[in-house]
């Protein structure tokens, strides 16, 4: 459109204002203004398709980014923190979306119009174009040098973005011990210089994009120049019109800021290729834990879910954890697992949901290799109550049914009953319709207990998995939480991880767990009467007590 602007210039004077022609001036005025109005009516056309495309996309990429993230395993998750991920699915992508909003937009606009141009001053005068043309040569080592200076910043902006993310959550996450412990300046010091850092990448990088239309003006005001000079002497000697010089550098003139745009695309594209380099390399991580290639073994049924683990050795990274770890458990029957903190307790349970993987030996569920189950039912298998029962911020109907469908309100709340959830609850002004607030923090430990208590009745899996499930209570919350654990515990295939002796007294068997390896097991009687580790430990909490 702005070609055919321009070209209009070169009738207007030659044609109409120089030889007079009144009839024809508003007749020019109405072509020129037609123009112009269809340009405009096509930008904002394309911004607004831009605009629902781009935002359909960013939504699109961050939820499969997301989906992607919910299937790489546990060893993944531990060494990238939440705040570096949420800045990867929400920066990065942002960034990349400009791809769509500014560079193919641009691209498509901005170099739809410079062509148009070119080929007006080209007809105008081939020669004006190649002298206005003159000083593009020059700018090639110039602008492969800042390419590559924005790109370098580029990336260091985005990885300070993460850190600010993940410093950010961390702060909100540890508020209360932040304050307690007085270190509210410690914290604002270390997010001062995180900002500091991303502050100086961030201007350096727009220093490098801002450069890029300069060196170009200062280009085309050198071929511009040149241009007047040489074209004012022809029309001064008649060998060309007012018309066509008009017209032509009307055209180099509008040309000025495409350029300007295309070049500083150019800068843009360095910054959008680190982000868009950041999310192929996490969408290229492969999980180190997926189902075997079918077929696959079928799980157990619910009365046959005994657990073995034979000679099973892990290490994170070079520090090894279980030690050959043979261990057992009987179907339908209730095994504790004790021992002092390190002892390994814990990956055993991350290691029966495969969520890491032993370096050697083999775990059995139902006399059954667990490698060779599929995964989404091998899991299937588990419910879990931990010491931090992870809630969401949503309701704490919602909380207990974790997606689950079509759940009669009966049975709903049977579990609620059962797991003495009923007892707050229906205390509630909005009942189980109450939101917990992020992470459950709108309830207290002993209910969140007892709604991860509630959830697992409603699970109804075969095999269930206590960590600690009543540790941090008081003597209330921990007997309600301790009759909500007994009877959901009834009739499954039961591990229990516990630091506090008096609460595994009734299970059948206690394992004993030092430095990754079972020391000794045998029931509570057994294990006092034969005065070794468990005896000690026995000992040392009764006296704490």
């Amino acid at each position: 459109m702005l070609g055919v602007f321009s070209f209009l210039i070169q009738p207007l004077f030659d044609d109409v204002l120089v030889a007079g022609r009144a009839d024809m001036v508003v007749l020019v005025a109405l072509a020129m203004a037609t123009v112009m109005i269809v340009r405009g009516a096509a930008r904002l056309l394309s911004r607004v398709v831009t605009a629902h495309l781009a935002e359909r996309t960013r939504a699109d990429m961050q939820d499969e980014m997301l989906a992607h993230l919910l299937r790489l395993d546990l060893g993944f998750h531990q060494h990238q923190s939440p705040g570096l991920l949420i800045e990867r699915v929400q920066g990065d992508t942002r960034a990349v979306i400009e791809l769509l909003r500014s560079v193919v937009v641009g691209l498509g606009r901005d170099g739809a119009s410079m062509i148009g141009l070119v080929a007006v001053a080209l007809y105008m005068d081939w020669m004006w174009t190649l002298i206005a043309l003159v000083g593009v040569p020059l700018l090639v080592l110039p602008m492969q040098m800042i390419q590559r200076r924005i790109r370098e910043r580029s990336v260091e902006t985005r990885v300070t973005a993460a850190e600010i993310s993940n410093r950010l959550d961390e702060v909100f996450h540890g508020i209360a011990t932040i304050q307690l412990s007085g270190t509210e300046k410690r914290e604002q010091s270390r997010f001062r210089d995180v900002l500091t850092r991303y502050r100086r990448a961030a201007v350096r990088a727009s220093i490098g994009q801002d450069g890029t239309p300069t060196v170009m003006d200062v280009a085309a005001t050198i071929g511009v120049a040149t241009v007047v000079a040489y074209g004012g002497m022809q029309i001064i000697e008649g060998t060309r019109t007012v018309g066509q010089f008009m017209s032509f550098f009307t055209a180099v003139t509008l040309m000025f800021e495409p350029v300007r745009k295309l070049s500083g695309l150019a800068a843009q594209w360095q910054n959008i290729l680190a982000s868009a380099e950041r999310v192929r390399d996490l969408m290229h991580v492969k999980p180190a834990i997926t189902s075997p290639p079918p077929p696959h073994l079928p799980v157990p049924a619910r009365n046959a879910c005994s657990i073995a683990l034979r000679d099973v050795h892990f290490a994170y990274g070079r520090e090894p954890v279980l030690r050959g770890l043979t261990l057992e458990a009987e179907a339908g029957q209730t095994t504790a697992i004790v021992g002092p903190s390190g002892a390994g307790k814990t990956t055993v349970f991350a290691l029966l949901g495969r969520l890491i993987d032993p370096q050697q030996g083999q775990i059995l569920i139902g006399g059954r290799d667990i490698a060779q189950m599929d995964l989404a039912a091998l899991r299937g298998l588990f419910s879990v109550v931990s010491q931090d029962a992870a809630l969401f911020d949503d309701s704490i109907r919602d909380n207990i049914l974790m997606g689950m469908r079509d759940v009669p309100e009966a049975r709903l709340r049977a579990a609620i009953e059962a797991a003495h959830v009923a007892e707050f609850a229906d205390t509630l002004p909005d009942g189980l319709d109450t939101r917990v607030g992020p992470r459950g923090s709108a309830l207290s430990g002993g209910q969140r207990q007892r709604v991860a208590i509630a959830r697992a009745i409603l699970r109804d899996a075969p095999i269930l998995l206590l960590d600690e499930a009543t540790s941090a209570l008081d003597a209330r919350s921990e007997a309600l939480v301790q009759a909500a654990l007994e009877e959901l515990a009834h009739g499954r295939t039961t591990l229990v991880i516990a630091h506090r002796l008096a609460t595994v007294r009734a299970a059948h068997r206690i394992v004993v767990m030092d430095r990754g390896q079972v020391v000794e097991q045998g029931s509570h009687a057994e294990l006092i009467e034969r005065g070794a580790h468990y005896a000690r430990l026995h000992a040392l909490q009764f006296q704490e007590d």
